[in-house]
């Protein structure tokens, strides 16, 4: 659907209980100063709410990508809804320095819960909890540190966000879904990151024996240029073990730990009524690690959505249960080709395309991306 200036993509799923989960994606689609582009995105943003029946309140997370995330972090401020430290609501909102597909300066992620009973949502400094039942989902956004070079913001941001998760007796563990760790200058500094996060990771139970956690380490900025390294993360307090899945797909794709990262393909998480499954940043890759169709992006474009598919498929989902997809490419002139691609494979799925370097130079495109999937599972907790 377009809405006066700004196109939107939405998505959703409701389950046997009722609750329902929705992904929009909103950009404009017309040249413009960053303000008046917001402005569109905002504007566009409200009557697709209202066209849906969904209240203000309803609003989990906000995902604001941007081109110049520095000289536009003003114009965010000062709207409320784009506004991480004075939201309209309670609303993680989250700023990322990755330039999206032209004419945009900005694009908007927004993700939304419905139910018959209000929702129980609080916001402390960086962090929205939404409480449901027992559980309590936990999305932590824009996590820093200020030392001086990668290594120690790396290991700075991982124990500071490990004593948040103590504050909610939670651990990384066991209660964290999926992260999103945006590298500056990523050809530089991913080895530095990759080095102190396998290292405490190792330290706190996460290695090769056990599982890690879904992730995303992908090229992004944050409006302060010294910030090298920062977190988004997803956590449930609560959450069951035996609701948990680590995704993997062995005849595509290789265990991370293979060339020495840390993460998981993807995760599952399964509900009474739903499956939800997060996908991890995917590439061009094969089962033994190496970069395929090296210089060709259509060729891995493609391998990057057989290997999707192959790991939607280990949670027992479908390319139709996809409700959102974050797509990077390496090259800005990729763009055109690329959406392209990703429409003809992915349909109507909702999806940014921003330009940010993937943590090898010889990967032209990576794909991250959220399925629902309908589940029958009576002695699991309701969503």
């Amino acid at each position: 659907m377009a809405v006066e200036r700004a196109a939107v993509q939405a998505a959703s799923f409701r389950g046997e209980g009722g609750a329902e989960e929705f992904h929009l994606v909103i950009r404009p689609v017309l040249a413009g100063p960053v303000e008046e582009q917001l402005d569109w995105v905002l504007r566009a943003y409200e009557e697709t709410l209202e066209e849906l029946g969904l209240a203000r309140g309803t609003a989990v997370l906000r995902r604001f990508f941007l081109s110049d995330i520095t000289n536009q972090a003003a114009a965010l401020r000062a709207r409320r809804e784009s506004n991480p430290s004075d939201p309209d609501e309670p609303c993680a909102i989250s700023w990322i320095g990755q330039a999206p597909e032209p004419p945009a300066k900005v694009v908007l992620w927004a993700y939304h819960v419905r139910d018959s009973r209000p929702l129980d949502k609080s916001l402390e400094n960086s962090t929205l909890t939404l409480r449901r039942g027992a559980m309590a989902h936990r999305w932590s956004v824009g996590l820093t540190n200020g030392a001086p070079n990668t290594a120690g913001q790396t290991r700075g941001i991982l124990q500071e966000y490990d004593g948040m998760l103590a504050g909610w007796n939670s651990t990384l563990a066991g209660h964290v879904i999926r992260t999103w760790f945006f590298v500056r200058d990523i050809d530089l500094n991913y080895h530095d990151f990759v080095t102190e996060r396998r290292e405490f990771f190792a330290a706190h139970g996460l290695t090769p024996q056990t599982h890690f956690i879904a992730s995303s380490g992908i090229e992004g900025r944050t409006a302060d240029p010294k910030t090298q390294i920062a977190l988004d993360a997803w956590a449930i307090s609560g959450v069951r073990p035996e609701q948990i899945q680590y995704l993997a797909a062995l005849d595509h794709l290789s265990p991370t730990h293979c060339y020495g990262v840390t993460f998981e393909r993807g995760t599952a998480v399964a509900w009474r009524d739903r499956r939800h499954v997060v996908l991890s940043g995917t590439a061009s890759i094969d089962r033994e690690g190496n970069i395929l169709h090296e210089g060709c992006l259509e060729k891995q474009c493609g391998r990057t959505l057989e290997n999707i598919e192959a790991l939607l498929k280990a949670a027992g989902a479908a390319m139709g249960d996809l409700k959102m997809l974050i797509v990077y490419v390496r090259d800005i002139s990729d763009f055109e080709s690329a959406a392209a691609l990703v429409r003809e494979r992915a349909g109507d799925v909702p999806f940014a395309l921003v330009q940010a370097s993937v943590c090898r130079p010889g990967w032209l495109i990576e794909i991250e991306g959220i399925a629902i999937a309908k589940a029958n599972n009576e002695a699991l907790p309701e969503f």
